[in-house]
């Protein structure tokens, strides 16, 4: 009960005061599956890309993280094929007082701002570092692809 309890407090703050970029609705009625999107920002390599994804909450959210897959492919040293996401906060650094709203706009931030530094797929972080071009010219090309 104490996960429904904040997951429609946190609800309830994102529709107050909606992240820019970030679209977030339930799935199915249900508060434990959101289907939430980021339009990618003008200066980022995926520009004009909506990206979609599934922020699946555990029964003991807030003491679990929840699981980020995303649903839209994307050229991404931080996402890898099966949709997954590499971000700390979602892992070794959750911690309860952690707000889904904190979490979009961290997820946000890494989509917008591909780090080749902490790749989850090598061969597209050495891309990123080694030849930069080919790498915006791939991650254009996946974008009006798949995001468009």
């Amino acid at each position: 009960m104490t996960a429904l309890r904040r997951i429609q407090k946190e609800l309830a703050d994102i529709n107050k005061k909606p992240i820019e970029g970030i679209s977030v609705e339930t799935k199915d009625d249900s508060l434990f599956e959101w289907k939430c999107a980021i339009k990618a920002a003008s200066d980022s390599p995926y520009k004009n890309g909506t990206f979609h994804f599934t922020m699946s909450l555990p029964q003991n959210f807030p003491f679990k993280a929840p699981t980020v897959t995303f649903t839209t492919k994307i050229y991404h040293p931080g996402i890898n094929e099966e949709g997954s996401i590499c971000v700390p906060v979602l892992r070794d650094e959750w911690k309860p007082s952690v707000t889904l709203s904190s979490v979009l706009i961290i997820i946000q931030e890494k989509v917008n701002n591909p780090d080749p530094d902490d790749p989850f797929e090598p061969q597209i972080a050495a891309l990123l570092k080694n030849d930069k071009a080919k790498f915006l010219a791939t991650a254009k090309e996946w974008t009006k692809k798949h995001a468009m």
